[in-house]
């Protein structure tokens, strides 16, 4: 079956998200949370072994090279992505951002989106991978699979030090609507030791710990897709039954 006679798995779209609360840091701490996540990704798959500072072009882009990562780099890279109003000061509570790319194609690219040293209430700390188009990019067959993205969800866990993560498809998380604000159940979910413990859950899912800071949960071994109605029953049932536990309420550290 070609990737065309399947239309939903085609339309899906996938990502991988980590999240935490309030953490004030500096460019420095953000900028060594991020070199690590580089070099942990880099495992993950050819794919995303090689990333670069944004630029005007993907070709202006490859000038860049960000691996092996430099901290010193990647330091300045978010003491520049700070958060101000035109002609004002910074607003330091906002943390700062910084976005890299692996300078792949228009549908054969992933960018990472992160936030951090935030410590305003109402606005979270982040980092966001995107990932390949399935059937437009050569490599989003490999790289959308349970074993990548478990080990990126990992790399996030152990870098970034989350209060949560999660890879799924963007449809799947369209079709979740009962926890808008997060955390949310996905193909691949994290949660850290402080949120709790996580209970034992049905076959096919697996449950992993990721050293001493918090366990992993992958629903199938096979590409979740909101295509297949035992897949969302299943991500039904994880998230009852994670919602019982305690797990899913808003707070974050």
């Amino acid at each position: 079956m070609t990737v065309t006679d399947r239309p939903w798995t085609y339309l899906e779209t996938y990502y991988a998200g980590a999240y935490w609360g309030v953490r004030r840091e500096a460019p420095e701490d953000c900028g060594l949370r991020t070199a690590k996540l580089l070099e942990l990704l880099s495992a993950c798959d050819p794919f995303l072994e090689h990333w670069y500072k944004p630029a005007r072009s993907l070709k202006d882009a490859r000038k860049f090279p960000m691996m092996p990562p430099d901290v010193p780099t990647l330091t300045e890279l978010f003491r520049r992505g700070v958060n101000r109003e035109k002609g004002k000061p910074v607003i330091e509570e906002l943390g700062f951002h910084c976005n890299l790319n692996n300078a792949g194609g228009d549908y054969d690219n992933s960018a990472l989106s992160i936030h951090c040293g935030c410590y305003s209430e109402v606005v979270p700390n982040s980092c966001v991978l995107s990932l390949p188009t399935l059937g437009r990019s050569p490599n989003a067959e490999r790289v959308i699979s349970a074993p990548v993205l478990t080990h990126a969800v990992r790399s996030m866990a152990l870098a970034m030090d989350p209060d949560w993560a999660v890879a799924a498809s963007y449809a799947y998380r369209k079709m979740d609507e009962d926890n808008r604000a997060g955390p949310w159940v996905g193909w691949v979910t994290y949660f850290s030791k402080q949120r709790g413990t996580v209970p034992p859950l049905p076959a096919p899912v697996r449950i992993e710990p990721v050293e001493d800071k918090g366990t992993l949960i992958v629903l199938t071994p096979e590409r979740f897709t909101v295509a297949n109605p035992e897949h969302v029953a299943l991500a039904r049932r994880v998230r009852e039954l994670l919602t019982r536990a305690g797990l899913l309420n808003t707070r974050t550290r």
